[in-house]
């Protein structure tokens, strides 16, 4: 299907663009993408294989990295057809009921995320400031409680505008610019009245995404106050160092989501590469690195690791 058949306003098929004036380069673009989705897949999975089968795992922090693991496989599963399939060559077409659903995985993801990395921080400043408390302030019930709740705040918040996309005719031309599909993407193409959905967005992302920010911040102003009063110096670089991998997934999480909407509010005169890489680090940079980062960082999980891989030697 050609550009000017999806500029039809009743056709309901949306192009995806994979980098713009580069599809000769497709083919190889398709070699780094196939092995990022591979070490999406392969490192979630093993986390949630280390977790789930190291007894000494059961701690709420690793529940906690459980989920994060979970949310970037699906974040994974969510674009892996359209992003691919770009770079294939097998299809760049995306009817609307796809498209939108899409769009409903990945920003619903993006909230889960932030949620988790929230409740992990959380996990962080009861373990250094209030050590004594810690298993009984994070009961399992309560863990429980804060899953279902991060899983419902991102699930049913960005329900509305997702419903007010099916409902929008979108007259201008059906060109994404991204090989997989945004709310604010398809705002664009929409011929409506898109008010709504631009401020609710707003107050979303200022109510999930920002507050979380914050929230994660004071948290660490805390730790870092409860730390440096410790009197040993082995001591509290022993405490800062049990924060290193949450503090990296955290800027792993915001840095992209930061850079991706400072292009899109103000990056108009940019080139559409600039947007399409910001968009691809955006959704393939966290879920590649955090299980990195986390058998990098994480003692328990590192050794544990070693001897499933010297075992299978």
């Amino acid at each position: 299907m050609s550009a000017s058949s999806a500029s039809n306003i009743n056709s309901s098929i949306f192009i995806l663009t994979g980098f713009p004036g580069l599809e000769q380069y497709y083919p190889w673009f398709s070699v780094p993408f196939s092995l990022i989705y591979a070490v999406v897949f392969l490192g979630n999975c093993l986390v949630l294989h280390v977790v789930h089968t190291e007894r000494s795992l059961r701690e709420p922090v690793f529940y906690f990295l459980a989920m994060l693991a979970l949310t970037d496989l699906f974040m994974g599963l969510s674009t892996v057809y359209t992003v691919l399939g770009t770079m294939w060559g097998l299809s760049q077409e995306i009817g609307l009921d796809a498209c939108i659903s899409q769009t409903y995985f990945v920003h619903g993801l993006s909230f889960m995320e932030s949620g988790v990395l929230l409740a992990m921080a959380f996990d962080r400043f009861i373990a250094i400031c209030n050590p004594l408390r810690y298993t009984s302030i994070l009961t399992n019930s309560r863990i429980i409680y804060f899953m279902v709740t991060i899983l419902t705040r991102s699930s049913l918040s960005i329900l509305p505008v997702i419903i007010c996309l099916k409902f929008f005719p979108y007259c201008r031309p059906h060109i994404l610019s991204h090989s997989f599909c945004l709310h604010q993407d398809l705002l664009r193409l929409a011929c409506s009245d898109i008010r709504f959905n631009s401020f609710y967005a707003l107050a979303l992302v200022v109510c999930t995404l920002l507050l979380d920010a914050v929230l994660i911040l004071i948290s660490y102003v805390f730790i870092l106050h409860t730390v440096l009063a410790i009197a040993s110096r082995k001591e509290r670089l022993k405490a800062l160092e049990t924060c290193v991998s949450h503090l990296c997934a955290v800027l792993v999480f915001y840095i992209p989501i930061i850079g991706l909407t400072m292009v899109h509010r103000f990056g108009k005169h940019l080139s559409p590469l600039v947007h399409v890489l910001m968009g691809n680090i955006y959704i393939l940079f966290p879920p590649m690195m955090n299980p990195i980062i986390y058998s990098v960082k994480t003692q328990q999980i590192r050794s544990r690791m070693k001897k499933w891989f010297s075992l299978k030697m």
